[in-house]
């Protein structure tokens, strides 16, 4: 077993008499702690986010009724008739800074330290049997990522989907994964909103293979899971003001507020966070405006936590489908024209409010419940490349565009979780449910036609953005509706082996359609029971072998109607797409600086929907009859190399292919390229200098990816560098940070994504941008 004791770890082993030290060390500790003497004030006033992130305290079987009583009167009369004077406590003010300042060297050195909320529980990643990779808060705060699918470039495996013309997260994890498919949480709750990284944002955390036990439906890739920055018992605040370039005139400002600090003397705590940025696209036109207040507040008590935040958020992205691949090559064209009209843009807004309570039972056992909800709305201009002629240059494009869009997420949780014994094994449990009703509507949506246009000689602004609506393709509607009830228990049979089982039941409903009037294509109604299974086996206390079994679920489902004219409606009678991983692999995390996973998986998606025509009637059958897998072997490391160096850094092999399909059998699978990498070395030169000067750079490779499902074309392999370094001095008794980014170094051209040959992602050009942050 281990324990804590004044923030020391003890080992021991459990014995039934009590008689060993360590037993009464660890009855003393809990008997100070039922002691109302010794429950100071300040204590009951704050209760703090722990400073390491090792496993939960395994506790040994509380002490007998007699043995407990006449320790307390010990410990009181020593009290009574010490005569030394007391130590005067720490405020809770003063404890948080002591407690931000021990936290603040492990982030310079990358240290990864996971949120609770993305396995549910507080466990060290060395006692789960499921890989989680984390992207901690200073390597956003140095890398200064774009978007989440810029940020998700340090995790191993990972590539990007279809972002909508750049308007979307779209990440693949695994070989799984597309925009709006409800993987990507804010503090374990999903998300509808199209961009999930922003100001408010610590640190993303990546749940990789199937997560439907904790999570309900969901592709077998995983989740991201992006933290909130939390209110914080101390006064403090930044100030930051960027000014960024693209070259030629391209450039742009950002500007950031994040103030926080204690209301009172009570636990309470506050935060805000504002945020404005305004800068030209890098392309031949567009403009990216985006503002963001986050306020927040927590109530931190001896045994309950609240804490509560809203984000509100208004936005206008270029709408860019890129550029099109012609004969396996893209358009002999420069990377900056783009083939569309200026009026090409997405401008809406979003919110999200979020609430939990989590309150400590007892020395064993929390509750946590939570509320989401999240809503964005959006109209966009979508002029529709539908044709190149990569002789003449002629294209053919058409006038589309999306009014009143309306997506919006209900989600609640709640679980009870902690440890009891049985027999001489400890149980560690977690039981709860939630219960989610999504939305994705698009009421009005445009299809004009309009003249051809020449990219070799384009001239712009000779058409206006389309009117037309297109009764049949409007009304576009997603209603998704689940209750769940999870149980997991992981049973530590020794110290150093422990099984994990779980079940998930699971009760959903999804609607689906178009049309004005509205056509129904989907309407499913069903059920599900989905297992999970692992077993650890830690090595040492820096090292542990793991293993798992685990089941996700979605169901077939489509807004579009099918084949034959319409009339074809996925119903119960479809079975849902089943995922179904193994996985085993290795974790460490050495003393406490270096932190990694590698893991072996091997994933089988059944159930994919196909159609084949029957010749006696002419007509297309659709069956739940596909399969796809995907295997693997991933590596992430992060942490302190040196007391001067910090790294993190990944590689990911994914071999993703279509198995059983009459099309598609034998295809890799689009956008997933068998190979990434990605290493970011920082060197700190600590006080040598005057001030702290930090220096650090990387790259990321992703490899070939087939650009659409028949596998028809490749987007190629790109190696993507980048450099930054940072000075923090004082001015005034102030610290400042100056901070200077290059991104895409060599201002390299890729191609990141594909929705099709006609819509092929240009990633972004080289970007230098220098900042300064005040701090007070």
């Amino acid at each position: 077993m281990r324990a804590y004791v004044d923030g020391q770890r003890v080992c021991c082993h459990r014995n039934r008499a009590g008689k060993s030290r360590a037993s009464l060390l660890f009855g003393a500790a809990v008997l100070l702690a039922e002691c109302p003497a010794t429950t100071t004030t300040a204590e009951a006033q704050a209760a703090l986010p722990p400073v390491t992130v090792d496993a939960p305290t395994q506790r040994p079987k509380p002490a007998r009724a007699s043995d407990a009583a006449q320790r307390r009167t010990q410990t009181v009369a020593r009290q009574r008739n010490s005569g030394a004077p007391r130590a005067t406590e720490p405020t809770p003010s003063e404890r948080a800074a002591a407690a931000a300042a021990a936290q603040q060297a492990a982030k310079l050195g990358y240290r990864a330290m996971p949120s609770s909320t993305t396995l549910r529980s507080g466990a060290s990643p060395l006692d789960t049997s499921q890989a989680v990779n984390v992207v901690p808060e200073q390597v956003l705060k140095d890398q200064l990522p774009r978007n989440l699918d810029d940020a998700l470039g340090n995790v191993s495996g990972i590539t990007q989907a279809n972002t909508l013309a750049g308007t979307q997260d779209a990440v693949i994890r695994r070989g799984f994964g597309d925009n709006r498919d409800g993987s990507i949480m804010r503090n374990g709750m999903p998300l509808v909103q199209g961009r999930s990284l922003n100001a408010a944002v610590e640190s993303v955390e990546v749940l990789k293979g199937p997560a439907s036990l904790l999570y309900g439906i969901m592709d077998p890739g995983g989740i991201v899971n992006t933290i909130s920055k939390r209110p914080e018992l101390y006064q403090h605040g930044s100030v930051t003001l960027l000014g960024s370039t693209y070259g030629g005139s391209k450039s742009g400002a950002d500007g950031a507020f994040d103030i926080t600090g204690p209301i009172g003397d009570q636990g309470l705590a506050y935060r805000f966070i504002g945020y404005g940025v305004s800068e030209d696209y890098w392309r031949n036109f567009g403009r990216h405006r985006e503002m963001l207040v986050a306020p927040s507040l927590a109530w931190y008590g001896k045994d309950t936590t609240v804490y509560l935040n809203y984000e509100h958020r208004e936005f206008i992205y270029p709408f860019d489908r890129g550029t099109a691949f012609v004969n396996g090559a893209p358009l002999a064209i420069p990377a900056t024209r783009r083939l569309d009209e200026p009026f090409n843009n997405m401008w809406g807004t979003s919110d999200l409010m979020q609430a939990s309570v989590e309150h400590r039972l007892n020395q064993d056992w929390k509750l946590f419940a939570a509320y989401s909800y999240n809503t964005e709305t959006f109209s966009a201009n979508q002029l529709r490349i539908t044709g190149v002629n990569a002789k003449t240059g002629v294209e053919t494009r058409s006038n589309d565009g999306t009014q009143g869009s309306l997506s919006n997420s209900s989600y609640g949780t709640s679980y009870i979780s902690g440890n009891f014994w049985l027999g001489d094994m400890r149980n560690e449990v977690l039981f709860g449910g939630d219960g989610q009703y999504r939305t994705i509507y698009r009421d009005n949506l445009i299809r004009q036609a309009t003249p051809s246009f020449n990219f070799y000689n384009p001239v712009y602004g000779l058409i206006g953005p389309g009117t037309t609506v297109s009764p049949t393709d409007s009304a576009q509607t997603d209603k998704l509706g689940q209750l769940s009830l999870f149980f997991q228990d992981t049973l530590h049979l020794t110290e150093r082996f422990a099984l994990v089982g779980g079940v998930r039941y699971m009760d959903y409903d999804q609607l689906a359609g178009r049309g004005k009037p509205f056509i129904t294509n989907t309407n499913v109604s069903a059920d599900a029971v989905l297992p999970l299974g692992g077993a650890i086996f830690k090595l040492t206390d820096e090292l542990s072998l793991y293993a798992s079994y685990t089941q996700s679920l979605k169901p077939n489902s489509t807004i579009a109607p099918l084949s034959n004219g319409g009339g074809v409606v996925l119903g119960s009678n479809i079975a849902p797409e089943e995922g179904t991983q193994y996985e085993t692999g290795l974790k460490f995390d050495l003393n406490k600086r270096l932190s990694g996973t590698l893991a072996v998986y091997d994933i089988e998606k059944r159930n994919v929907l196909v159609s084949q025509l029957n010749t006696a009637t002419s007509l297309n059958v659709y069956t739940a009859a596909g399969k796809v897998r995907s295997r693997g072997v991933e590596l992430d490391v992060t942490g302190r190399l040196t007391d001067n160096w910090s790294m993190i850094g990944s590689y990911g092999y994914t071999d993703a292919r279509v198995t059983e399909d009459p099309t598609y059998a034998g295809k890799q699978l689009q956008n997933v390229a068998m190979n990434t990498a990605s290493l970011y070395l920082v060197y700190d030169f600590g006080t040598v200098l005057p001030g702290r000067l930090r220096l650090g750079g990387g790259a990321r490779y992703v490899g070939d990816r087939p650009g659409d499902a028949l596998n028809t074309f490749v987007l190629p392999s790109y190696t993507v560098a980048d450099i930054f370094a940072t000075y923090e001095t004082n001015y005034q008794a102030l610290p400042v940070i100056y901070q200077l980014n290059v991104k895409n170094l060599f201002d390299t051209v890729y191609y990141p994504s594909a929705n099709n040959y006609l819509g092929v992602a240009v990633g972004d050009a080289r970007r230098v941008s220098l900042s300064a942050t005040v701090k007070f």
